[in-house]
């Protein structure tokens, strides 16, 4: 167990960094809606500025190795700490992070401060840099269970240099199987979180049995998910063949179907915290089979159905998950405030209007695109206004965190 013996040094630290998950969960968020907005007025050409390789390739760097990294970063780091009992990132150190992951933010946006190569650079130090610190107490502990996320973090770093490689070497990275490798590791890794945990908060929040995991569903779940990351990692040495990269993704998402059909979501309705987890898991199996036959099918429009896994997949367990550990870890009862029932029902409706409108009338795809981006700045909005103050201030209970 953790030993908590010197509470008046922590209270030295401010509370908004005394563990990872609060400047990165709020950072998070208010990132997503600023790069929301920035890239509204890029599709407009409103934008008066030039980010690093254009606003296509920024939005799609952003949104994966921004957002979604720093969530990524918040949880491990403070996960990690449930998993030794070692004190997780706080004070200079985790101030030091947040320092760096924002200097990659506002260099990518103004690439002319100091260039494009020491940016680039920055930017893909950071995950690396999480993925030592993370590796240390694990070791300490000889915790080697969880290292896995370790060398997890280092694949993320390589599929984030392909992605600075694709400004540079465009005949040989390509911009959309660069960033679609950053997606499907984020939705490996949620795979995996989530069958570690999603069983257990289902049972202590519907008072129910837990169900016990089936090994051949978690290996065929998972192992699916990570050949079509490993085929989208090494596109530049073995090219991409959509064939074998589109039944993949529909095995994928067939047992992942299974899982979560296993895990009764059904049961979850009177739950804010439980149904918003398994709607989110949902898109993620249906991406997974709809992006799968879009490769099979010519004519399938897949760059619109990617936003079934990046919007209401990604989108939807990242507001789902960080809204339930940020209640725990300030020392509050696990009830969200009611808005964020409207929080949920909005990033449900951006993913839908995104993918569907666009789909069905070609047309009007702007106006879907204004419609679903309205929609996910009022789910993260609705957020960062009720989560800000609790992540700003120290635990309810008094406990170090």
């Amino acid at each position: 167990m953790m030993q908590i013996s010197d509470l008046q040094k922590e209270q030295k630290i401010p509370p908004f960094f005394r563990l990872g998950f609060r400047p990165f969960f709020l950072s998070g968020a208010i990132f997503s809606i600023v790069a929301i907005v920035l890239w509204l007025l890029i599709l407009k050409g409103l934008a008066s500025f030039s980010p690093l390789g254009g606003g296509y390739w920024w939005h799609i760097h952003e949104m994966i190795f921004g957002f979604a990294s720093a969530v990524v970063a918040g949880f491990l780091l403070t996960a990690v700490q449930n998993w030794t009992g070692v004190r997780g990132a706080q004070g200079n150190v985790l101030i030091a992070l947040f320092v760096l992951w924002l200097t990659g933010r506002i260099l990518l946006l103004m690439p002319e401060l100091l260039g494009n190569t020491l940016t680039a650079i920055i930017d893909i130090s950071f995950l690396p840099v999480v993925a030592l610190i993370l590796a240390k107490p694990i070791v300490a502990i000889k915790q080697y269970k969880n290292l896995f996320f370790v060398p997890l973090l280092m694949l993320f770093t390589i599929a984030n240099t392909e992605m600075h490689l694709s400004v540079i070497y465009p005949e040989i990275f390509n911009i959309k199987l660069s960033g679609y490798a950053g997606v499907m590791l984020v939705t490996f890794l949620m795979s995996v979180m989530a069958g570690r945990v999603v069983p257990m908060f289902t049972a202590n929040g519907t008072q129910t049995l837990k169900v016990s995991q089936l090994s051949w569903l978690e290996k065929l779940t998972n192992g699916c998910l990570a050949l079509t990351m490993f085929i989208l990692l090494f596109h530049p040495v073995f090219g991409f063949n959509e064939s074998l990269f589109g039944i993949l993704l529909i095995v994928a998402g067939i047992s992942q179907c299974m899982r979560w059909l296993r895990w009764r979501p059904w049961i979850t309705l009177a739950v804010p915290l439980l149904w918003s987890l398994h709607l989110a898991l949902k898109f993620i199996w249906f991406g997974l089979i709809m992006l799968g036959v879009s490769y099979l099918i010519p004519g399938m429009p897949s760059n619109h159905i990617w936003h079934l896994l990046t919007i209401g997949g990604m989108g939807g367990l990242i507001l789902a998950m960080i809204s339930r550990v940020s209640l725990g870890h300030t020392g509050r009862p696990l009830t969200p405030p009611k808005s964020m029932n409207i929080a949920f029902v909005m990033i449900t409706l951006a993913a839908m209007f995104r993918v569907f409108g666009p789909w069905g009338l070609p047309d009007k795809s702007l106006m879907f695109y204004d419609i679903s981006a309205l929609c996910w700045l009022i789910a993260f909005s609705i957020f960062a206004l009720n989560y800000g103050p609790m992540l700003l201030k120290a635990r309810k209970d008094g406990h170090p965190g």
